[in-house]
């Protein structure tokens, strides 16, 4: 099998395990673990992971392998700007909207980054806006605000307008972590910026997380819930960064960022064979608008390199 194919499969990979888990994560929260304390054990068991991963790639491997190690002091501001957005921000919005509205819901608006990637370089890294790519960010914004003002869900959506809302919030704050990183990516060893964004991230979280933490009757959680809890950290956060590192030494950020694409589709099929969502038509409708826009933004001329 080529690396190209490894790639591609890695990507797929990221979007199933993203996929699986909107309604995983439903599962946990709020009856179980209350949002913000689900995030603590979620970035404190993904930071142990990232040490001691990055421990064991600096024991198999000699100084010389170890590219940029040691992060530079000039370097922690935007590590911490990383963790804020990346980590902090991000996840907290996204549990604590996904606590509110339904796994379609916030699988169809996470499409909707993307967009938000080419709008935040638009401004921040002044690239050139074409009427095909604004013409696409408009139909994706009213796609999503469709979703938010009219999207109502079945089962536990106690709030579907905030929650909707909330998984937009992180959708934009995971748009300016992608644009804050990539220097980052470019600079050092993955492992080694990586165990630092979380270590930020987690001194972020516990403020928030701290006190629902505290609440959880580990007692009384179901060995069900147990694994769940479990896949969260290992695969949903772990693995979908390793994942996302085999795909992006093969595929350009473009392709990469197409897989984003299919967590809807994946969200969809896994919620609706467990009973746990349904299509309505503003989900069909709205979704429908965030495609045509995803495809007139990432639309390229030609295709060929990736």
């Amino acid at each position: 099998m080529s690396k190209r194919t490894w790639a591609l499969l890695a990507a797929t990979m990221v979007s199933l395990i993203y996929g699986v888990s909107f309604t995983i994560a439903k599962d946990v929260m709020p009856m179980y673990v209350k949002p913000f304390g689900f995030i603590l054990i979620r970035v404190f068991g993904a930071t142990v992971l990232f040490w001691l991963v990055s421990f064991g790639f600096r024991l198999l491997h000699s100084k010389n392998e170890v590219r940029n190690d040691k992060i530079q002091l000039q370097d922690f501001p935007r590590i911490a700007a990383a963790a804020l957005f990346g980590v902090a921000l991000n996840m907290l919005t996204f549990f604590k909207g996904l606590s509110f509205t339904s796994p379609i819901s916030a699988a169809v608006i996470m499409v909707t980054t993307p967009m938000i990637v080419l709008v935040l370089s638009a401004i921040i890294m002044k690239e050139k806006m074409i009427k095909r790519k604004i013409f696409g960010i408009l139909f994706g914004l009213f796609g999503t605000a469709f979703l938010i003002l009219y999207g109502k869900s079945v089962g536990d959506a106690t709030n579907a307008m905030l929650g909707n809302f909330l998984v937009f919030i992180n959708a934009v704050s995971y748009g300016f972590y992608l644009i804050i990183v990539k220097k980052l990516m470019d600079k050092y060893n993955a492992f080694t910026f990586v165990k630092w964004i979380y270590t930020f991230g987690l001194l972020m979280v516990i403020p928030f997380g701290w006190s629902e933490y505290q609440e959880i009757q580990w007692q009384t959680i179901p060995a069900i819930i147990m694994w769940e809890i479990v896949f969260v950290v290992v695969f949903t956060t772990f693995f979908t960064y390793l994942f996302n590192l085999v795909s992006m030494r093969e595929l350009n950020p473009t392709t990469v960022a197409v897989f984003i694409y299919l967590q809807p589709l994946f969200a969809t099929i896994f919620a609706m064979s467990l009973g746990k969502d349904q299509l309505t038509w503003v989900k069909i409708v709205s979704a429908v608008l965030i495609f045509v826009g995803v495809f007139l933004v990432t639309k390229k001329k030609s295709l060929q390199s990736q």
